[in-house]
């Protein structure tokens, strides 16, 4: 008889996770459909992590076990046929942290060539585990019925968690599928596992291969990696097994970038694009570029990379200006670099410049419009920025302290 772990699934589960289980332990036991907790969630369950949320895998047409949840619980089904998988965004009394519920139709997967997404079919658990990247992702929970709580682990998963191993389940995984390397450092650095021998002398031949995954799926592993509590010793490793190079030359060298050596614990520094902002804005703007040609950055980070790494590379030029000044350097740096920038930067003058800047001098503003202007008799034009701004430098050097003073300021300069 499979062992059972029912207790465990009972205590680590939340009241609304738990209750969400069994709605749908229920249907599917009704229809028949074996029913599995798989993959990470079954792996951080026995490494007692917190879940923030899972995936259920059916033996059996997962997308007509969610439409029949939906029209009998509420919320709404977006499904994928070709993958057979269903998405239920669930009602608001059964929503856990996520606010929806992964539903997956048990498949097998075949790779028609090197990084190439996989084509996949209808298949059962076994099949299913045997297309996971690792061991400890090849575990599986029972849920539906008398079954709920049994352990499916054909593949010696158990056995490599409580070792701490990170082990593929086949030769030709890494070639398959070539982020499984990124993803087997950052599960490395993660919980402190190690890669096993026979896995690791398999990254050698697998590396060329990165070069024929898309934008899109190489940068999406290094978003995860700078997600990641701690992602310097896990991109550190990539590095010493050439697999950030491979990517791009510029991404080599982590220990010498701002990311490596910032202390600064500064909560503007702890998110996935200031991270990107301290590991790359050290390079020329054309290095950015040539790399953007690799990884098509989001716009909004992309803007933030040119304009921190122009910042980095003329910080010194605000030391000693006056306020106006600096507002008038500054101002045509983006805020998400100008925030990262005075949170890293070891210079306590140029710190407290940038924090003066973001904090007071960026939000000051003259009292006067281009209304009031207008009402002046000032025909509209060019003037009218050029008073304005003259007005809002006075305010900030302290030549005005008052709505008076730069009433009387005004008329002298009209």
């Amino acid at each position: 008889m499979e062992q059972s772990y029912a207790q465990l699934l009972e205590k680590s589960l939340d009241a609304r996770q738990l209750a969400l289980l069994h709605i749908v332990r229920d249907q599917a036991t009704q229809r028949g459909f074996p029913l599995y907790m798989v993959g990470g969630s079954v792996r951080d369950l026995f490494l007692d992590r917190h879940l923030n949320d899972f995936d259920l895998t059916i033996e059996g047409d997962a997308i007509a076990l969610a439409r029949w949840l939906a029209s009998r619980h509420g919320g709404l089904v977006t499904a994928h046929n070709k993958f057979g998988t269903a998405k239920w965004f669930l009602p608001e009394n059964l929503k856990t942290d996520h606010g929806t519920l992964d539903l997956i139709s048990a498949r097998s997967e075949i790779y028609k060539h090197p990084g190439a997404l996989p084509t996949v079919k209808q298949g059962a658990i076994a099949d299913d585990l045997r297309r996971r990247d690792f061991t400890i992702n090849a575990l599986a929970l029972r849920l539906d019925g008398t079954h709920f709580g049994e352990l499916r682990d054909e593949l010696s998963g158990m056995d490599d968690l409580r070792r701490g191993m990170i082990r593929v389940l086949h030769p030709r995984s890494f070639i398959d599928d070539p982020t499984r390397m990124y993803r087997a450092v950052r599960y490395e650095g993660r919980y402190e596992f190690k890669i096993a021998d026979d896995t690791l002398a398999l990254i050698p031949e697998a590396r060329p291969f990165v070069e024929k995954l898309s934008a899109q799926r190489i940068r999406h592993e290094l978003d995860l990696i700078l997600e990641e509590r701690t992602p310097v010793p896990i991109l550190k490793r990539l590095d010493e097994l050439g697999l950030l190079s491979v990517i791009h030359p510029s991404l080599a060298k982590v220990e010498q970038s701002d990311l490596a050596t910032v202390k600064s614990n500064d909560a503007i520094l702890q998110n996935r694009n200031s991270r990107w902002i301290l590991w790359l804005m050290h390079l020329p703007d054309q290095e950015i570029e040539f790399l953007n040609e690799r990884l098509r950055f989001p716009a909004d980070l992309l803007k933030a990379l040119h304009s921190a790494a122009s910042l980095h590379a003329n910080l010194s030029a605000v030391i000693g200006l006056k306020p106006s000044k600096v507002v008038e350097f500054l101002e045509n740096y983006s805020i998400k670099a100008l925030e990262v920038l005075s949170s890293a930067v070891s210079d306590q003058a140029t710190k407290i410049i940038l924090t003066k800047y973001l904090s007071e001098w960026w939000h000051v503003k003259p009292k006067t419009t281009g209304y009031d202007l207008k009402k002046r008799g000032l025909p509209p034009g060019p003037k009218y920025t050029e008073i304005l701004r003259r007005l809002r430098a006075a305010w900030l050097d302290g030549e005005v302290k008052s709505e008076e003073e730069e009433k009387s300021m005004l008329t002298s300069m009209i």
